[in-house]
């Protein structure tokens, strides 16, 4: 039931990042307890489950955190977690009685952590913000684009899921895997801005080396170069090239027919790439994507064509691996990565809030008349 199998982790319900990052432990089979507002809970036909990708795979109880006898209800099962995750803004968790040293009183092992946009700490850290912000500030969003034109935000992954939630899932699973040996729960500050950060390292590194110029849309892996970027077709639809070393270059050629074209241009010679990219514009303008496939496909080109999400579902390779899964009514990506013994399921779609509120707390210890006294009192929906 995947590699996670047998830990328990709280998560306080937030929206981007914390539920991504929620997801992932579940898809590995980490037994996640959603902790909804008590407030959104509206019921629901469990038959028909909210169609929310990012919150497949937990249980949910509806608490009302500002209720003292919630938020002692929520310490009670934090004794038995592993872990914690929340994604407020820094002190508000300790404000509602359930910050790291209330959890830390009551579990010594418990790996706590926090996802932030600008961390716990920093001038920053209390302001509002969202993912194009982060990475504005981690400088990832300045060199993604073409030359002349503005920055393009590259949907929310960066921030909200590469450098957010990836990242609190590794730390989570570091300091899991650390308060096994130790006996000692700590906390992780997982900031969108570090995390973006760090996905930089590399560009950081060539630009050590003299091999990243400041001016976007020149280098590389920006645009700049003919033979890694993407072209339209006759069809109106694109393509996808990215043929960096020289073999995989001379096959583009080749495959291509630029290959006998006399007189072209060395392939790293910078200054002739803007000229190369308009002849190689031209080049894939003469046919469709479907021909172009038909010809580079199974290369060493290093080409691809550029899918819609539907499309991206139905090809043959995401087909022939089950990238893709229908389930509970719905298209998404299976749980990844994959493993040769433990293998990941999905096994619960998403939860209405609040939806197992009796059942995760009757599995947690509580009794019946214990879960009466504290719907009686509001603590729970």
């Amino acid at each position: 039931m995947g590699p996670l199998e047998g830990l328990t982790i709280i998560e306080l319900a937030g929206i981007g990042p914390g539920p991504f990052c929620a997801m992932m432990l579940s898809d590995m089979g980490a037994e996640v307890i959603r902790v909804d507002r008590a407030g959104s809970v509206q019921g629901g036909d469990p038959d028909n489950p909210p169609r929310d990708v990012l919150n497949r795979g937990r249980r949910s109880i509806g608490v009302d955190l500002k209720n003292p006898e919630g938020v002692e209800a929520i310490l009670r099962v934090v004794e038995q977690a592993d872990g914690l995750i929340e994604g407020f803004r820094p002190g508000v968790t300790e404000r509602l009685g359930i910050g790291p040293d209330d959890c830390a009183a009551r579990n010594k092992r418990l790996v706590y952590g926090r996802m932030t946009g600008w961390g716990q700490d920093g001038p920053y850290a209390s302001a509002a913000g969202h993912d194009i912000n982060y990475i504005s500030l981690a400088g990832a969003l300045e060199p993604i684009g073409r030359a002349g034109e503005a920055p393009v935000p590259p949907l929310n992954l960066v921030g909200d899921f590469g450098g957010g939630g990836m990242y609190l899932a590794f730390g989570m699973v570091c300091g899991i895997l650390e308060a096994q040996r130790s006996g000692q729960g700590q906390v992780v500050d997982a900031a969108m801005v570090d995390g973006a950060a760090s996905l930089m390292n590399m560009f950081w590194t060539m630009k050590a080396a003299g091999l990243w110029e400041p001016e976007r849309g020149t280098n590389m892996l920006d645009s700049g170069a003919h033979f890694y970027d993407v072209y339209e077709c006759a069809d109106g639809t694109y393509v996808s090239i990215g043929s960096i070393e020289p073999q995989f270059y001379a096959e583009l050629l080749e495959l291509s027919g630029l290959g006998q074209v006399e007189e072209l241009p060395r392939q790293m010679s910078r200054q002739d790439w803007p000229a190369m990219k308009v002849q190689v514009a031209e080049l894939f303008k003469t046919k469709t994507r479907a021909e172009w496939c038909e010809i580079m496909e199974h290369s060493d080109v290093c080409f691809a064509p550029v899918l819609s999400m539907e499309d991206a579902a139905k090809h043959p390779h995401n087909v022939a691996r089950s990238t893709f899964v229908e389930k509970w009514g719905m298209t998404q990506a299976g749980p990844a990565p994959r493993f040769s013994r433990t293998s990941p399921e999905l096994v619960r779609p998403a939860a209405h809030a609040g939806q197992h509120t009796d059942d995760v707390l009757q599995s947690f210890g509580f009794d019946a008349e214990e879960i009466a006294r504290l719907r009686e009192a509001n603590a729970i929906a």
